[in-house]
């Protein structure tokens, strides 16, 4: 089965509105079945020092995507306030309706998310499926837990919404391509496009290798994944 990827790698405009057309206008140009993934807080970024008004945003962004989103497949994350704390919640996004839900739950302290945010316990860290698809998720700094990525064993695409600096480029190389081998699936990095953030999103591959560019918009490629069927035949692990 081949699925058509759309990779944005977006760099956050201060005003909101634009970052939400943008979105728009790659649902409008993009094949109607894509799978398509959005960085990390790619509407407001994290906007701390306005994050009441990121949040109302997000919520309006939300329910404006959902009028528009419906063979695709559309993965972002967004800041919200639920019960009067401030989250960062992924949404996967197909058929008009909110298929997969989850909370951050790997705050990364280096850049003060703890001290904005909660986080969320983990529990919805969870395999889910479309089309007959098995997806996971899992958000930027929860990439370098072990753990999180047992949870997501079986699953044939993960799903990978980043807001990663450029410090640590090279982990975001090679971190996506271990996931990729180790759990024999394919995984899909958005990475932001800020001057300070690593870029090198892309498709990372099950037998290993990627393909990225750190200087497109949008990332398209067509992958099979008949691949994760023959590798996980050729080597096993059960």
């Amino acid at each position: 089965m081949k699925k058509h990827i759309a990779i944005l790698q977006l760099k956050n405009h201060p005003i909101y509105e634009n970052n939400l057309q943008k979105i728009f206008s790659y649902l409008h140009e993009l094949p109607k079945d894509a799978i398509i993934v959005a960085p990390e807080v790619c509407l407001t970024d994290y906007d701390y020092d306005n994050i009441e008004e990121a949040a109302a945003f997000s919520q309006k962004a939300l329910l404006k995507l959902l009028e528009i989103v419906d063979e695709q497949v559309l993965t972002l994350t967004l800041l919200l306030k639920e019960n009067d704390t401030f989250v960062n919640r992924a949404v996967v996004l197909h058929k008009h309706k909110v298929i997969h839900s989850q909370l951050k739950h790997k705050l990364f302290k280096m850049g003060n998310e703890h001290l904005y945010l909660k986080a969320g316990d983990g529990s919805d860290i969870v395999k889910f499926e479309i089309n007959g698809i098995s997806f996971g998720l899992l958000i930027c700094f929860e990439l370098r837990f072990k753990e999180l990525w047992q949870k997501l064993e079986g699953a044939e695409i993960i799903l990978v919404p980043s807001q990663w600096g450029v410090p640590r480029k090279k982990h975001l190389e090679i971190i996506p391509n271990a996931l990729a081998i180790i759990n024999q699936c394919y995984v899909l990095v958005a990475n932001s496009a800020k001057d300070d953030m690593a870029r090198a999103s892309g498709v990372y591959a099950p037998f290993g290798g990627s393909f990225r560019d750190d200087f497109s918009e949008c990332i398209e490629t067509k992958i099979d994944l008949n691949q994760v069927k023959l590798m996980r035949r050729y080597i096993k692990l059960d």
